[in-house]
Order: C-alpha cells, then sequence, then structure tokens
C-alpha cells in the first residue's frame, strides 16, 4: 500500500492521510517551519559550557557494581567539577587503598558482596571521616533508621534532579565549614 501512495501526486498523498500511520508524524514534522527561539538559544548556549566547568577540587568516590550507574554519576558530577573515582565493591575501594584524598563517598546500598552501610561501618572502622551518601531504591524504614543512626544520608534512586549533588554538597560543606 506504501507503494501505491508513494506513486500517487503529492496532493492525493496529503489528502489521504488515514492511509499512512507510521508516517504521520514525519509528515507534520516536515511540514512546520523550523523557528529558532529565544530558548533554544539559552540552553544551546548553556550546553556550549557543559563539561567546561572549574574544578571545585572536591574528590567523590562513587561505589557500584552496576556499570551504566557508576559511569552516569562519574560523568554528570564530572561535569559539575567534581573530580570522581568509581569502585565496582567496596572490597575494590578498601583493597586499593583509595582512602586518603576523599571528600565524600557516594554508596550504592545493594552491590553483590556487602550493603552499603557496611562498608560506611568498615570506612569508618579504618578511620575514615569523609561523609557518605548512601543511595538506594525505595528504602525500608529499617534501612533509614540505621543509615540515621550511621548519620547517613539517603539520596533515593531514581537519581533525578540535583538532589544527589546537593546532598553532596551539603555534606562536603557541612565538613569544611
Amino acid at each position: 500500500m506504501s507503494d501505491a501512495i508513494a506513486l500517487d501526486p503529492p496532493s492525493r498523498r496529503l489528502a489521504n492521510l488515514s492511509q499512512i500511520k507510521a508516517g504521520l508524524p514525519v509528515l507534520l514534522l516536515v511540514a512546520c517551519p523550523m523557528r529558532p527561539c529565544a530558548a533554544a538559544g539559552a540552553k544551546q548556549k548553556q550546553m556550549k559550557n557543559q563539561g567546561k566547568a572549574p574544578s571545585s577540587g572536591v574528590v567523590v568516590i562513587v561505589i557500584s557494581d552496576d556499570l551504566a550507574v557508576r559511569n552516569s554519576l562519574k560523568f554528570w558530577l564530572e561535569i559539575e567539577g567534581l573530580t570522581v573515582h568509581g569502585y565496582v565493591s567496596g572490597a575494590d575501594l578498601l583493597d586499593a587503598g583509595d582512602l586518603e584524598r576523599c571528600d565524600c563517598y557516594v554508596v550504592d546500598q545493594k552491590t553483590s558482596a556487602m550493603s552499603g552501610l557496611d562498608l560506611i561501618a568498615q570506612l569508618r572502622d579504618r578511620h575514615s571521616t569523609a561523609p557518605a551518601i548512601l543511595i538506594a531504591s525505595h528504602p525500608s524504614l529499617l534501612l533509614r533508621q540505621q543509615a540515621e543512626k550511621a548519620d547517613v544520608p539517603i539520596v533515593e534512586k531514581p537519581l533525578l534532579g540535583d538532589g544527589l549533588l546537593d546532598k553532596i554538597h551539603d555534606v562536603v560543606g557541612d565538613r569544611q565549614g
């Protein structure tokens, strides 16, 4: 049927849109003129500045066994001017000994080897005083209570908006100020 439509003159093709279900959005996009708007220009200017944020000197260590989460957080936080090191697990972090120069840990609660709170407890046992933030999907009341007792804020997944970044600035600012 699409072959028959393609052979029809343009006036007949436009008049018989009921036959083209999947192609309708494409036809409408082609028919609409492209007009630049102020918002698009502002967004384009903002996009040019991305990735050029001055380094704040803040070092964040992200621990998550989910490669996509780890890489996404690393990319996003680096765009925001933070220095980020990523680890697959708490054991990898502890083995690497990368505890000296860290301003904040961002720890996924659910990893294969140990929970995020268990890792934070081990970091404290090793005298790491850097604040930690736990990221968790649908944290239970018990997890919330344990995190509060350990003085560890929770940021819920999905990580929407700037909630995690704001929390990093809060805990690092509290520590420095």
